[in-house]
């Protein structure tokens, strides 16, 4: 018998409480109003009780499970602090090799009391624990992968924790000054922890969020067969070739921006930033540090790639040739870029002293940095006007494409709303007309136009609810409607003086900066997946 039936039969059979009051002599409407208010407490305290003991009882398993998978990240992200230990060895910066030794093995520790405690008995996961291992794993990983920073610099953990939560969520915004003399450990780990946010992203896109019915890899699970088993064969198989695609992009992207003119060590920072659409750099002026041309352009072409499916890099692969050519997203996405470059490039070069090739090589880079959330910057385009700044505040809420490492409403959300409203105006034309969506030559069903309807208005509440919440705080409209913005869509910088391409959040009051690395999880787990966690009725049943 369900638990809330169990207490009404019980309150049923037992006698009914009054409450003292309803004894006074001449009780009207005030005894009637605390009846009331008794009610409601009663009934809430009740209500409270039963969904704490459904979720102890019927989840203690799956809690189990949970930690168990939580606790191999942990010891996955232990055995990664390697890296930096390696690099601080090789640049004689051993008086900060304790702070990675301390933190990994602090770590591995917690990592291995969950897998040993939380061994499970079964090896599977309902959608509901996905929902919670999903946001759980972000949160838990992020803060074990501050302690570096704690240890390693003087910051407090507020600022750790919102430089751990930028980084994973590839969103880019850093509170860290003096970058370029910074210790070269902390500055491969910022980059690593882009890295593997990315590829975490990227998985949890393709083989969880459609599970839940979250994001816009849903919309492969509606197409044929055919399509489905040439993108994706196997969840196996297609994880073992996106993690070999993106660790080959990235040693191309690394090599490639050696040879244009960075140190090893630079390239290699930026090409897992870049990649992951992150936007870290090892110099507080970004890309503007290197005036190679060269440079630029590599990056637009790593963040390009970075903003792709890698679902169809795998069907490339497996002989699909035209599968990125022919997909609609991708066209859409490659032409939205190449006309705004071209559009924004033209307004440079009347309204500045660039020539042109350089008014669009910068705007070439900007522009690709916002649309794709990575968050890198050559110069500071808030100085362009007031046409600029409102420009790159719409291109910050676009985004790349669905089942990539970036972040914001995505490509695809704007092309079914395109659709949409198409249909709609066809069919005012033709009333008795039938009229068939479609999206990349398939149809679109009504559980994919509600689930982007309801995003879409998630999206916006929460950017809304945020920037209020800074206000509150006492930022000026332009820091707080951007850095809501900026954070939501994992973008990285936002506008203004404050945290603008030539700032950064280190100034920022603390509630602050806690109120952004909500938004940054917020929009890098598509809302709806942390939102269910805070619903009673996830924990009802």
């Amino acid at each position: 018998m369900n638990t809330l039936n169990i207490i009404a039969t019980y309150n049923a059979t037992q006698p009914r409480m009054t409450l003292a009051t309803s004894r006074l002599p001449g009780s009207g409407l005030p005894v009637k109003i605390l009846r009331k208010i008794y009610g409601v407490f009663s009934v809430g305290i009740q209500y409270c009780a039963v969904l704490i003991w459904n979720a102890f009882v019927m989840s203690l398993a799956a809690i189990r499970l949970i930690g168990f998978i939580l606790g191999i990240f942990l010891i996955t992200l232990a055995t990664s602090m390697a890296i930096p230990m390696i690099t601080l060895v090789v640049y004689e910066r051993s008086d900060d090799l304790s702070a990675f030794l301390w933190s990994s093995l602090i770590t591995f520790i917690c990592g291995l009391l969950l897998i040993v405690r939380g061994r499970p008995d079964t090896g599977q996961l309902r959608p509901r624990d996905m929902y919670l291992l999903t946001t759980a794993s972000w949160i838990v990983v992020c803060t074990f992968a501050a302690l570096p920073m704690v240890f390693i610099s003087d910051i407090s953990y507020t600022d750790a924790f919102f430089e751990t939560m930028s980084g994973i969520t590839t969103t880019g915004s850093t509170v860290i000054t003096g970058l370029d003399s910074a210790s070269p450990g902390l500055l491969i780990w910022r980059s690593m922890l882009h890295w593997l946010g990315g590829i975490g992203f990227i998985g949890m896109a393709v083989a969880i969020l459609p599970l839940l019915r979250v994001g816009g890899m849903r919309l492969f699970q509606t197409e044929s067969s055919d399509w489905s088993e040439k993108v994706t064969p196997r969840s196996h198989v297609a994880a073992k070739y996106i993690l070999l695609l993106y660790l080959g992009l990235t040693g191309v992207g690394a090599l490639a921006l050696w040879l244009a003119g960075m140190t090893p060590f630079e390239a290699v920072n930026h090409a897992m930033s870049l990649i992951s659409t992150g936007g870290f750099s090892t110099s507080d002026a970004s890309l503007g540090h290197w005036t190679q041309p060269a440079i630029h352009w590599i990056a637009v072409v790593i963040m390009i790639l970075g903003s792709l499916p890698f679902t169809l890099y795998v069907a490339t692969l497996r002989g699909h040739r035209r599968a990125l050519l022919k997909d609609h997203q991708v066209r859409g996405f490659l032409g939205f870029l190449i006309v705004t470059w071209l559009a924004v490039g033209t307004w440079l070069c009347f309204h500045s002293d660039y020539v042109w090739w350089d008014a669009f090589r910068i705007v070439a880079v900007n522009v690709t940095s916002v649309v794709t959330t990575t968050g890198v910057a050559v110069g500071d385009y808030t100085l362009w006007g007031s046409f600029a700044v409102l420009l790159f505040f719409y291109l910050t809420f676009v985004g790349g494409c669905s089942g990539s490492t970036a972040g914001g409403l995505k490509i695809f959300r704007f092309q079914v709303a395109a659709a949409l409203l198409v249909s709609s105006l066809k069919q005012l034309i033709h009333p008795r007309a039938v009229i068939q969506k479609k999206y990349n030559g398939h149809p679109i069903d009504e559980e994919i136009l509600r689930s982007l309807l309801t995003f879409s208005f998630f999206f916006t509440i929460t950017i809304a609810a945020i920037a209020l919440g800074l206000a509150l705080i006492g930022l000026d409209w332009t820091t707080a409607l951007s850095g809501a913005a900026t954070a939501v869509c994992n973008v990285g910088p936002g506008l203004g003086t404050i945290i603008g391409p030539a700032g950064n959040f280190s100034s920022l009051p603390d509630a602050a900066k806690w109120l952004l690395t909500v938004g940054m999880l917020l929009g890098r787990l598509e809302i709806l997946t942390v939102l269910v966690l805070v619903t009673p009725v996830f924990w009802r049943y």
